[in-house]
Protein backbone atom coordinates (compact mmCIF):
# COMPACT_ATOMS: atom_id res chain seq x y z
CA UNK A 1 0.00 0.00 0.00
CA UNK A 2 0.90 3.43 -0.58
CA UNK A 3 0.89 4.30 2.81
CA UNK A 4 -1.67 7.37 2.94
CA UNK A 5 -4.85 5.53 4.71
CA UNK A 6 -4.15 3.65 7.87
CA UNK A 7 -7.01 1.51 9.98
CA UNK A 8 -6.82 3.92 12.74
CA UNK A 9 -8.04 6.67 10.58
CA UNK A 10 -12.03 4.63 10.17
CA UNK A 11 -13.99 2.27 11.70
CA UNK A 12 -14.16 -1.45 10.54
CA UNK A 13 -17.20 -2.73 10.25
CA UNK A 14 -18.69 -5.94 8.59
CA UNK A 15 -20.73 -6.48 5.97
CA UNK A 16 -24.28 -5.75 6.90
CA UNK A 17 -23.67 -3.06 9.29
CA UNK A 18 -25.22 0.27 7.78
CA UNK A 19 -24.57 3.86 7.90
CA UNK A 20 -27.99 3.99 9.73
CA UNK A 21 -27.19 2.08 12.62
CA UNK A 22 -23.65 3.64 13.36
CA UNK A 23 -25.59 7.21 13.26
CA UNK A 24 -28.03 5.79 15.61
CA UNK A 25 -25.12 4.94 17.96
CA UNK A 26 -23.81 8.07 17.78
CA UNK A 27 -27.14 10.61 18.08
CA UNK A 28 -27.94 8.48 21.23
CA UNK A 29 -25.10 9.30 22.86
CA UNK A 30 -25.03 12.69 22.15
CA UNK A 31 -28.84 13.03 23.47
CA UNK A 32 -27.43 11.34 26.37
CA UNK A 33 -24.80 13.68 27.09
CA UNK A 34 -24.95 16.42 29.50
CA UNK A 35 -23.02 18.62 27.70
CA UNK A 36 -25.18 18.64 24.34
CA UNK A 37 -22.16 20.62 22.56
CA UNK A 38 -22.92 18.24 19.31
CA UNK A 39 -25.78 18.74 17.00
CA UNK A 40 -25.01 17.06 14.09
CA UNK A 41 -23.00 14.18 12.81
CA UNK A 42 -21.66 12.54 9.19
CA UNK A 43 -21.05 8.58 8.61
CA UNK A 44 -18.67 8.33 5.63
CA UNK A 45 -18.73 5.41 4.22
CA UNK A 46 -15.47 4.60 2.72
CA UNK A 47 -15.93 1.84 1.30
CA UNK A 48 -18.50 3.01 -0.99
CA UNK A 49 -15.82 5.22 -2.43
CA UNK A 50 -13.89 2.37 -3.14
CA UNK A 51 -16.87 0.59 -4.86
CA UNK A 52 -17.28 3.76 -7.22
CA UNK A 53 -13.62 3.40 -7.97
CA UNK A 54 -13.96 -0.01 -9.24
CA UNK A 55 -16.93 0.22 -11.34
CA UNK A 56 -15.23 3.88 -12.40
CA UNK A 57 -12.15 1.46 -14.06
CA UNK A 58 -14.35 -1.67 -15.18
CA UNK A 59 -16.60 1.24 -17.23
CA UNK A 60 -13.72 3.43 -18.13
CA UNK A 61 -10.76 1.40 -18.90
CA UNK A 62 -8.72 4.29 -20.66
CA UNK A 63 -9.72 7.11 -18.38
CA UNK A 64 -7.07 8.23 -15.13
CA UNK A 65 -9.63 9.76 -12.81
CA UNK A 66 -8.43 12.93 -10.70
CA UNK A 67 -10.72 14.08 -7.81
CA UNK A 68 -11.96 17.16 -7.56
CA UNK A 69 -10.95 18.32 -4.32
CA UNK A 70 -13.59 21.50 -4.03
CA UNK A 71 -16.27 18.58 -3.86
CA UNK A 72 -15.15 17.36 -0.87
CA UNK A 73 -12.09 18.08 1.28
CA UNK A 74 -12.47 15.81 4.06
CA UNK A 75 -9.54 14.27 5.32
CA UNK A 76 -10.59 10.61 5.17
CA UNK A 77 -11.99 11.06 1.64
CA UNK A 78 -8.80 12.70 0.76
CA UNK A 79 -6.54 9.61 1.89
CA UNK A 80 -8.43 6.93 0.21
CA UNK A 81 -8.66 8.43 -2.86
CA UNK A 82 -4.62 8.83 -2.96
CA UNK A 83 -4.71 5.28 -1.37
CA UNK A 84 -6.30 4.25 -4.49
CA UNK A 85 -3.76 6.22 -7.25
CA UNK A 86 -6.03 9.43 -8.02
CA UNK A 87 -4.76 12.29 -9.19
CA UNK A 88 -6.31 15.58 -7.51
CA UNK A 89 -7.97 18.12 -9.52
CA UNK A 90 -7.12 21.61 -6.95
CA UNK A 91 -8.87 25.30 -7.69
CA UNK A 92 -6.40 27.10 -5.04
CA UNK A 93 -3.77 26.95 -3.06
CA UNK A 94 -5.60 25.66 -0.28
CA UNK A 95 -7.00 22.59 -1.82
CA UNK A 96 -3.25 22.11 -3.43
CA UNK A 97 -2.01 22.27 -0.07
CA UNK A 98 -4.08 20.12 1.79
CA UNK A 99 -3.14 17.45 -0.73
CA UNK A 100 0.01 17.64 -0.63
CA UNK A 101 0.07 17.58 3.39
CA UNK A 102 -1.32 14.60 2.88
CA UNK A 103 1.71 13.32 0.99
CA UNK A 104 0.74 13.37 -2.58
CA UNK A 105 3.13 14.23 -4.83
CA UNK A 106 3.12 17.72 -7.37
CA UNK A 107 2.99 15.53 -10.47
CA UNK A 108 -0.45 14.44 -9.17
CA UNK A 109 -1.95 17.46 -9.28
CA UNK A 110 -3.69 19.54 -11.69
CA UNK A 111 -4.42 23.30 -10.98
CA UNK A 112 -7.62 23.41 -12.62
CA UNK A 113 -8.41 26.77 -12.53
CA UNK A 114 -8.92 28.95 -15.61
CA UNK A 115 -9.24 32.07 -13.11
CA UNK A 116 -6.15 32.03 -10.99
CA UNK A 117 -4.55 34.58 -8.70
CA UNK A 118 -1.22 35.76 -8.98
CA UNK A 119 0.08 34.57 -5.78
CA UNK A 120 -1.36 31.12 -6.65
CA UNK A 121 0.56 30.52 -9.85
CA UNK A 122 3.30 31.36 -8.19
CA UNK A 123 2.66 28.93 -5.22
CA UNK A 124 1.90 26.41 -8.15
CA UNK A 125 5.53 27.34 -9.82
CA UNK A 126 7.25 26.97 -6.16
CA UNK A 127 5.67 23.40 -4.76
CA UNK A 128 6.51 21.67 -8.40
CA UNK A 129 2.80 21.87 -9.93
CA UNK A 130 3.39 22.04 -13.54
CA UNK A 131 -0.45 21.36 -14.90
CA UNK A 132 -2.50 24.57 -15.48
CA UNK A 133 -5.05 25.19 -17.10
CA UNK A 134 -6.29 28.63 -18.78
CA UNK A 135 -9.03 30.02 -21.17
CA UNK A 136 -7.82 33.39 -22.58
CA UNK A 137 -5.14 35.82 -22.65
CA UNK A 138 -5.25 37.84 -19.93
CA UNK A 139 -4.75 34.62 -18.42
CA UNK A 140 -1.85 33.15 -20.56
CA UNK A 141 -0.16 35.95 -19.23
CA UNK A 142 -0.40 35.67 -16.15
CA UNK A 143 0.98 32.30 -16.12
CA UNK A 144 3.73 33.26 -18.56
CA UNK A 145 5.18 35.33 -16.29
CA UNK A 146 4.92 33.51 -12.68
CA UNK A 147 5.45 30.33 -13.97
CA UNK A 148 6.52 29.91 -17.66
CA UNK A 149 7.67 26.42 -17.35
CA UNK A 150 4.45 25.25 -17.02
CA UNK A 151 2.73 22.55 -19.11
CA UNK A 152 -1.04 24.15 -19.89
CA UNK A 153 -3.97 22.42 -20.96
CA UNK A 154 -6.49 24.67 -23.11
CA UNK A 155 -10.33 25.11 -21.26
CA UNK A 156 -12.85 24.98 -24.25
CA UNK A 157 -16.42 25.58 -23.60
CA UNK A 158 -19.19 23.52 -24.28
CA UNK A 159 -22.61 23.49 -25.24
CA UNK A 160 -24.49 23.18 -22.10
CA UNK A 161 -27.76 24.96 -21.71
CA UNK A 162 -29.28 21.67 -20.07
CA UNK A 163 -26.88 21.27 -17.68
CA UNK A 164 -27.95 22.08 -13.67
CA UNK A 165 -24.66 24.38 -13.64
CA UNK A 166 -23.74 25.40 -16.87
CA UNK A 167 -20.10 26.29 -16.23
CA UNK A 168 -19.46 27.07 -20.17
CA UNK A 169 -20.75 30.50 -18.93
CA UNK A 170 -18.15 31.62 -16.98
CA UNK A 171 -15.24 29.04 -18.06
CA UNK A 172 -13.94 28.06 -21.53
CA UNK A 173 -12.58 29.34 -24.80
CA UNK A 174 -14.70 29.37 -27.79
CA UNK A 175 -13.75 26.96 -30.58
CA UNK A 176 -13.36 30.29 -32.67
CA UNK A 177 -10.84 31.88 -30.50
CA UNK A 178 -8.59 28.44 -29.66
CA UNK A 179 -6.13 28.69 -32.68
CA UNK A 180 -5.52 32.49 -31.26
CA UNK A 181 -4.67 31.23 -28.05
CA UNK A 182 -2.18 28.58 -29.03
CA UNK A 183 -0.62 31.08 -31.43
CA UNK A 184 -0.23 33.36 -28.33
CA UNK A 185 1.19 30.75 -26.24
CA UNK A 186 3.91 29.87 -28.89
CA UNK A 187 5.31 33.10 -29.37
CA UNK A 188 5.79 32.98 -25.21
CA UNK A 189 7.31 29.89 -25.67
CA UNK A 190 4.57 28.79 -23.01
CA UNK A 191 3.64 24.61 -23.97
CA UNK A 192 0.64 23.60 -24.52
CA UNK A 193 0.42 19.72 -23.55
CA UNK A 194 -3.69 18.83 -23.87
CA UNK A 195 -7.42 20.17 -23.89
CA UNK A 196 -9.72 20.10 -21.58
CA UNK A 197 -13.84 20.85 -21.34
CA UNK A 198 -16.23 19.98 -18.59
CA UNK A 199 -20.19 19.70 -19.76
CA UNK A 200 -21.83 21.04 -16.57
CA UNK A 201 -23.07 19.21 -13.62
CA UNK A 202 -26.79 17.12 -13.85
CA UNK A 203 -26.40 17.34 -18.11
CA UNK A 204 -29.34 15.31 -18.94
CA UNK A 205 -27.91 14.52 -22.46
CA UNK A 206 -24.42 12.23 -22.52
CA UNK A 207 -23.86 12.91 -26.61
CA UNK A 208 -22.66 16.33 -24.86
CA UNK A 209 -19.58 14.19 -24.08
CA UNK A 210 -19.27 12.90 -27.59
CA UNK A 211 -19.42 16.74 -28.71
CA UNK A 212 -16.87 17.88 -26.62
CA UNK A 213 -14.40 15.01 -27.51
CA UNK A 214 -15.02 15.84 -31.21
CA UNK A 215 -14.47 19.66 -30.34
CA UNK A 216 -11.03 18.54 -28.80
CA UNK A 217 -9.94 17.03 -31.63
CA UNK A 218 -9.82 19.83 -33.45
CA UNK A 219 -8.13 21.95 -31.10
CA UNK A 220 -5.14 19.25 -31.05
CA UNK A 221 -4.76 19.53 -34.49
CA UNK A 222 -4.76 22.70 -34.06
CA UNK A 223 -1.97 23.09 -31.87
CA UNK A 224 0.10 19.70 -33.04
CA UNK A 225 0.10 22.04 -36.30
CA UNK A 226 1.11 25.11 -34.24
CA UNK A 227 4.06 22.64 -32.76
CA UNK A 228 2.83 21.76 -29.27
CA UNK A 229 2.58 18.54 -28.15
CA UNK A 230 -0.56 17.87 -27.76
CA UNK A 231 -0.74 14.66 -24.92
CA UNK A 232 -3.68 14.96 -22.69
CA UNK A 233 -7.27 15.11 -23.19
CA UNK A 234 -9.26 16.28 -19.64
CA UNK A 235 -13.13 14.95 -19.95
CA UNK A 236 -13.67 17.45 -16.50
CA UNK A 237 -16.44 15.64 -14.88
CA UNK A 238 -20.68 16.44 -14.50
CA UNK A 239 -20.54 12.40 -13.45
CA UNK A 240 -23.33 11.08 -11.39
CA UNK A 241 -23.08 10.38 -7.73
CA UNK A 242 -26.08 8.32 -6.97
CA UNK A 243 -28.79 5.85 -8.34
CA UNK A 244 -31.56 7.20 -10.07
CA UNK A 245 -29.79 10.50 -11.95
CA UNK A 246 -31.34 11.47 -15.07
CA UNK A 247 -29.13 9.47 -17.27
CA UNK A 248 -26.40 6.94 -15.64
CA UNK A 249 -23.41 6.57 -15.14
CA UNK A 250 -22.68 3.62 -17.55
CA UNK A 251 -24.58 5.71 -20.09
CA UNK A 252 -22.16 8.46 -20.43
CA UNK A 253 -19.43 5.80 -19.99
CA UNK A 254 -20.99 4.12 -23.40
CA UNK A 255 -21.03 7.40 -25.24
CA UNK A 256 -17.75 8.70 -23.71
CA UNK A 257 -16.22 5.36 -25.09
CA UNK A 258 -17.57 5.05 -28.26
CA UNK A 259 -16.50 8.89 -29.41
CA UNK A 260 -12.95 7.83 -27.64
CA UNK A 261 -12.63 5.20 -30.01
CA UNK A 262 -13.51 7.57 -32.89
CA UNK A 263 -11.29 10.31 -32.12
CA UNK A 264 -8.85 9.44 -30.07
CA UNK A 265 -8.17 5.92 -30.44
CA UNK A 266 -5.86 3.50 -28.26
CA UNK A 267 -3.04 3.83 -29.05
CA UNK A 268 -2.92 7.34 -30.54
CA UNK A 269 -0.30 8.71 -27.67
CA UNK A 270 -3.04 10.65 -25.39
CA UNK A 271 -3.33 10.56 -21.91
CA UNK A 272 -7.20 10.34 -20.85
CA UNK A 273 -8.13 11.83 -17.62
CA UNK A 274 -11.65 12.71 -15.58
CA UNK A 275 -12.08 15.35 -13.27
CA UNK A 276 -14.60 13.73 -10.57
CA UNK A 277 -16.42 15.01 -7.98
CA UNK A 278 -20.04 13.98 -7.04
CA UNK A 279 -19.19 10.83 -8.61
CA UNK A 280 -16.93 9.40 -5.98
CA UNK A 281 -18.59 11.12 -2.66
CA UNK A 282 -22.16 12.00 -3.16
CA UNK A 283 -23.89 8.68 -2.04
CA UNK A 284 -20.83 7.58 0.59
CA UNK A 285 -21.95 10.30 3.49
CA UNK A 286 -24.72 10.38 5.36
CA UNK A 287 -25.94 12.95 8.26
CA UNK A 288 -28.29 13.59 11.27
CA UNK A 289 -29.07 16.62 12.34
CA UNK A 290 -30.45 17.90 15.75
CA UNK A 291 -34.33 19.87 16.16
CA UNK A 292 -32.65 23.04 17.92
CA UNK A 293 -35.91 24.81 17.87
CA UNK A 294 -39.65 24.75 16.43
CA UNK A 295 -42.74 27.17 15.98
CA UNK A 296 -46.12 25.95 14.87
CA UNK A 297 -47.75 28.83 12.80
CA UNK A 298 -51.86 28.45 12.41
CA UNK A 299 -52.98 28.92 8.55
CA UNK A 300 -56.07 31.02 7.65
CA UNK A 301 -59.23 30.21 9.70
CA UNK A 302 -60.89 27.69 9.17
CA UNK A 303 -63.94 27.91 7.39
CA UNK A 304 -67.70 26.98 9.46
CA UNK A 305 -67.62 23.20 7.95
CA UNK A 306 -64.10 22.71 9.59
CA UNK A 307 -64.37 24.39 12.85
CA UNK A 308 -64.73 21.13 14.53
CA UNK A 309 -61.95 19.60 12.94
CA UNK A 310 -58.49 19.90 13.83
CA UNK A 311 -56.59 23.70 13.03
CA UNK A 312 -54.69 23.64 10.06
CA UNK A 313 -51.00 24.87 11.04
CA UNK A 314 -47.69 24.52 9.57
CA UNK A 315 -44.31 23.56 11.42
CA UNK A 316 -41.04 25.45 11.06
CA UNK A 317 -38.40 23.45 12.68
CA UNK A 318 -34.69 24.90 13.28
CA UNK A 319 -31.70 22.51 12.94
CA UNK A 320 -28.48 22.87 13.86
CA UNK A 321 -26.79 23.56 10.50
CA UNK A 322 -27.79 24.84 7.54
CA UNK A 323 -26.85 26.00 4.26
CA UNK A 324 -23.90 28.12 5.40
CA UNK A 325 -23.03 24.84 6.31
CA UNK A 326 -23.34 21.00 5.43
CA UNK A 327 -26.79 21.95 3.67
CA UNK A 328 -24.72 24.47 1.04
CA UNK A 329 -26.12 21.86 -1.61
CA UNK A 330 -29.35 23.51 -1.55
CA UNK A 331 -27.90 26.21 -2.74
CA UNK A 332 -25.21 24.70 -4.90
CA UNK A 333 -27.30 21.91 -6.75
CA UNK A 334 -30.66 23.79 -5.89
CA UNK A 335 -31.97 20.79 -4.36
CA UNK A 336 -34.57 19.75 -1.49
CA UNK A 337 -33.12 16.85 0.77
CA UNK A 338 -35.68 14.81 2.36
CA UNK A 339 -35.25 13.87 6.10
CA UNK A 340 -35.41 10.34 7.09
CA UNK A 341 -36.77 9.86 10.79
CA UNK A 342 -34.68 8.23 13.36
CA UNK A 343 -37.81 7.58 15.38
CA UNK A 344 -39.96 5.85 13.66
CA UNK A 345 -43.52 6.98 14.37
CA UNK A 346 -47.06 5.19 15.01
CA UNK A 347 -48.42 4.94 11.34
CA UNK A 348 -51.95 6.35 12.88
CA UNK A 349 -50.00 9.79 13.40
CA UNK A 350 -50.99 12.63 11.93
CA UNK A 351 -48.66 14.84 9.16
CA UNK A 352 -48.10 18.34 9.10
CA UNK A 353 -47.23 20.82 6.85
CA UNK A 354 -43.49 21.60 7.50
CA UNK A 355 -40.44 23.25 6.34
CA UNK A 356 -36.85 22.63 8.03
CA UNK A 357 -34.44 26.04 8.24
CA UNK A 358 -31.15 26.13 9.46
CA UNK A 359 -29.76 28.40 12.80
CA UNK A 360 -28.76 31.44 10.63
CA UNK A 361 -31.04 34.60 10.98
CA UNK A 362 -31.58 35.80 8.01
CA UNK A 363 -34.68 34.15 5.54
CA UNK A 364 -32.02 32.56 3.46
CA UNK A 365 -31.17 29.97 5.29
CA UNK A 366 -34.01 27.52 4.81
CA UNK A 367 -33.11 23.91 3.96
CA UNK A 368 -36.78 22.15 2.74
CA UNK A 369 -40.20 23.46 2.34
CA UNK A 370 -43.05 21.63 1.48
CA UNK A 371 -42.56 18.40 3.58
CA UNK A 372 -45.21 16.19 5.52
CA UNK A 373 -43.69 15.36 8.73
CA UNK A 374 -45.64 14.17 11.94
CA UNK A 375 -45.06 15.84 14.79
CA UNK A 376 -40.91 16.20 15.98
CA UNK A 377 -39.81 17.99 19.13
CA UNK A 378 -36.65 19.30 19.83
CA UNK A 379 -33.60 17.31 20.26
CA UNK A 380 -35.00 15.38 17.77
CA UNK A 381 -32.82 13.84 15.04
CA UNK A 382 -33.25 13.69 10.85
CA UNK A 383 -30.99 11.50 8.77
CA UNK A 384 -30.59 12.81 5.33
CA UNK A 385 -29.07 10.48 2.70
CA UNK A 386 -26.80 11.35 -0.53
CA UNK A 387 -24.70 13.86 1.41
CA UNK A 388 -21.33 13.58 0.31
CA UNK A 389 -21.00 16.49 -2.44
CA UNK A 390 -20.16 20.47 -1.81
CA UNK A 391 -21.31 19.51 2.31
CA UNK A 392 -17.59 19.29 3.23
CA UNK A 393 -15.15 22.27 2.83
CA UNK A 394 -12.69 24.09 4.58
CA UNK A 395 -15.45 26.35 6.28
CA UNK A 396 -17.35 26.08 9.64
CA UNK A 397 -18.29 22.33 8.66
CA UNK A 398 -15.33 21.04 10.24
CA UNK A 399 -16.60 23.04 13.52
CA UNK A 400 -20.28 22.00 13.32
CA UNK A 401 -20.09 18.45 11.95
CA UNK A 402 -18.37 15.69 13.25
CA UNK A 403 -17.40 13.01 10.79
CA UNK A 404 -16.59 9.62 11.18
CA UNK A 405 -15.04 7.22 8.52
CA UNK A 406 -16.19 3.71 7.99
CA UNK A 407 -15.24 0.77 6.03
CA UNK A 408 -15.96 -2.99 5.52
CA UNK A 409 -13.43 -5.50 5.82
CA UNK A 410 -13.73 -6.49 2.03
CA UNK A 411 -13.19 -3.34 0.76
CA UNK A 412 -10.03 -2.71 3.00
CA UNK A 413 -8.98 -6.28 2.15
CA UNK A 414 -9.44 -5.05 -1.60
CA UNK A 415 -7.97 -1.68 -1.46
CA UNK A 416 -4.52 -3.61 0.17
CA UNK A 417 -4.54 -5.97 -2.47
CA UNK A 418 -5.40 -4.22 -5.77
CA UNK A 419 -2.92 -1.44 -6.03
CA UNK A 420 0.34 -0.75 -8.31
CA UNK A 421 4.37 -1.11 -7.23
CA UNK A 422 5.15 1.91 -6.23
CA UNK A 423 7.84 1.98 -8.82
CA UNK A 424 4.82 1.57 -11.74
CA UNK A 425 2.62 4.36 -10.16
CA UNK A 426 3.31 7.55 -12.85
CA UNK A 427 4.62 7.62 -16.02
CA UNK A 428 7.48 9.49 -17.46
CA UNK A 429 4.94 12.53 -17.75
CA UNK A 430 4.12 12.59 -13.95
CA UNK A 431 0.59 11.97 -14.40
CA UNK A 432 -1.00 9.28 -11.90
CA UNK A 433 -1.60 5.75 -12.84
CA UNK A 434 -5.13 4.39 -12.29
CA UNK A 435 -5.44 1.13 -9.77
CA UNK A 436 -4.43 -1.77 -10.98
CA UNK A 437 -8.38 -3.60 -10.87
CA UNK A 438 -8.50 -7.01 -10.37
CA UNK A 439 -11.83 -7.53 -12.35
CA UNK A 440 -12.41 -11.18 -10.16
CA UNK A 441 -13.71 -8.42 -7.16
CA UNK A 442 -16.05 -6.19 -9.24
CA UNK A 443 -18.59 -8.10 -8.55
CA UNK A 444 -18.68 -8.20 -5.05
CA UNK A 445 -18.08 -4.88 -4.53
CA UNK A 446 -19.87 -3.32 -7.65
CA UNK A 447 -22.53 -3.97 -10.01
CA UNK A 448 -21.52 -4.65 -13.31
CA UNK A 449 -21.88 -1.93 -15.66
CA UNK A 450 -24.90 -1.80 -18.78
CA UNK A 451 -21.85 -1.13 -21.12
CA UNK A 452 -19.18 -3.73 -21.55
CA UNK A 453 -15.34 -2.36 -22.41
CA UNK A 454 -14.36 -4.59 -25.15
CA UNK A 455 -10.83 -4.99 -23.09
CA UNK A 456 -12.07 -6.78 -20.78
CA UNK A 457 -14.92 -8.52 -22.31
Amino acid sequence: MAGYLREADFVMVEEGFSTHDLLEELTLGASQATAGEVAAFSVADLGAVVRKHFCFLKCLPRVRPFYSVKCNSSPGVLKVLAELGLGFSCANKAEMELVQHIGVPASKIIYANPCKQIAQIKYAAEHGVQLLSFDNEMELAKVVKSHPSTKLVLCVATANSYSTSQLSLKFGAALASCRHLLENAKKSQVEVVGVSFHIGSGCPDPQAYAQSIADARLVFEMGSELGHRMHILDLGGGFPGIEGAKVRFEEMASVINSALDLYFPEGCGVDILAELGRYYVTSAFTVAVSIIAKKEVLLDQPSREEENGPTPKTIVYHLADGVYGIFNSVLFDNVCPTPILQKKPPTEQPLYSSSLWGPAADGYDCVAEGLWLPQLHVGDWLVFDNMGAYTVGTGSFHKACRITYTMSRVAWEALQGQLLPADQEEDAEGVCKPLSCGWEITDTLCVGPVFTPASIM
